[in-house]
């Protein structure tokens, strides 16, 4: 499995995830004594110096392993992570559906395998503009008769409709035009749920009873038609409405996932090791409660200049795209209703191309690497009416 995770074992009756190297063999009623009953600021101090010290991946398992060990260890680790926001790391699955960090762009890059019509995308561990990198999320392209729709799952290998990992989706209209992305799991509190066939539950699994199984609509981004054929770069537009338009103000706040919700056994869907006392609503989520009347974060894409002597349009990718192509973008936030502020500047996601199916993807607050994955796949989907 990814993430590092391993085999399974079983404490407290509740069903958890650790390394397999570390978990094999040992004894639960071992772990029961020995590690779950620790004096909890001895504990505390040790699972803090794991924190601090294991800072990067591969490394970083061992933390994700210590949150794997028993209830109580679960709990202080999930005290000591902090969010992708705080830490600019990313650690445990819902880190994916977690805002970035605010004042750097966390480093990703996406594979396509054009044979399978799949794409991974991980985590930059160097520099490099290609390395092993971390694996966070995967995608599969299907094609219909009227549109194109991406499945977006946690497991590299299983990314069926129907499969418990399956985190979310993004469906194209049928000129590649206009794009919706849902989220399986409500991404705040208010969020629209869409009931039709024609936008079933991402994932069969029923979640926890108190959220309705369904799609929950974060993200429409569309691609201006280019109905005179003019030379020049796709220019896009993207409504957020899983964020709040005074989420990039100095102070604002975006939505926060911080849990998995339960499903009717008590176990946390898909990765099972997030498992709380309570599963209400509530504590699943953190930020604006009523985000839609606020307005949504609006983004567009950042207007590149023409180079006479290269004869090509420009942007700074700052190294990180090195292929000219169309797909090529950074996006920042659009003042549809006031004037350009200094955070109106700020790349909030860039995307390009670095090799024939290698690209990069960095992204920061307050997109989640989710979000910015279903944007970027959008990006792949033909235009003929756009180009």
């Amino acid at each position: 499995m990814k993430w590092g995770y391993g085999s399974k074992s079983r404490c407290r009756q509740s069903s958890v995830v650790a390394v397999a190297e570390e978990t094999e063999g040992i004894d639960e009623g071992l772990v029961e004594s020995c590690w779950a009953n620790l004096p909890l600021e001895l504990l505390r101090e040790v699972l803090m110096r794991i924190e601090d010290t294991e800072s990067k991946w591969p490394l970083r398992k061992s933390v994700v392993a210590c949150s794997g060990v028993c209830r109580s260890w679960r709990e202080i680790m999930k005290e000591l992570v902090k969010t992708p926001e705080v830490s600019g790391k990313l650690t445990f699955p819902i880190s994916v559906k977690q805002p970035g960090p605010r004042d750097t762009l966390l480093q990703c890059f996406i594979k396509r395998n054009q044979t399978t019509q799949t794409y991974h995308l991980y985590l930059s561990l160097t520099q490099a503009l290609a390395d092993d990198g971390k694996f966070l999320l995967a995608a599969r392209k299907y094609r219909k008769a009227t549109c194109t729709d991406y499945t977006i799952s946690l497991d590299a290998n299983e990314m069926s409709k129907g499969g418990g990992t399956c985190i979310g989706k993004l469906r194209s209209n049928f000129l590649g035009t206009k794009f919706t992305a849902y989220d399986s799991i409500l991404p705040y509190a208010g969020a629209k749920l869409v009931k039709s066939r024609s936008t079933r539950l991402v994932g069969s699994k029923q979640m926890n009873p108190r959220v309705p199984a369904g799609n929950y609509e974060v993200a429409h981004i569309s691609y201006e038609l280019n109905v005179l054929g003019a030379r020049g770069p796709r220019r896009m537009h993207c409504v957020m409405d899983a964020i709040p338009a005074s989420a990039i103000k100095p102070g604002g706040i975006a939505p926060t996932q911080v849990d998995f919700p339960m499903d009717n056994s008590g176990s946390s869907l898909p990765m099972r090791f997030l498992r709380s006392k309570s599963s209400r609503l509530e504590k699943s989520l953190s930020g604006p409660i009523e985000t839609q009347r606020e307005g949504s974060l609006v983004l567009k894409n950042k207007a590149p200049r023409w180079h006479e002597q290269l004869q090509c349009w420009c942007l700074n990718f700052h190294g990180r795209v090195t292929v000219a192509s169309v797909k090529n973008f950074q996006l920042v936030a659009s003042p549809e209703n006031g004037a350009a502020g200094p955070e109106h500047e700020k790349v909030i996601l860039q995307f390009g191309k670095v090799g024939k199916d290698m690209f990069t993807m960095d992204y920061r607050y307050p997109l989640s690497a989710f979000q910015a994955f279903a944007i970027c796949l959008s990006s792949f989907d033909t235009k003929i009416a756009c180009e």
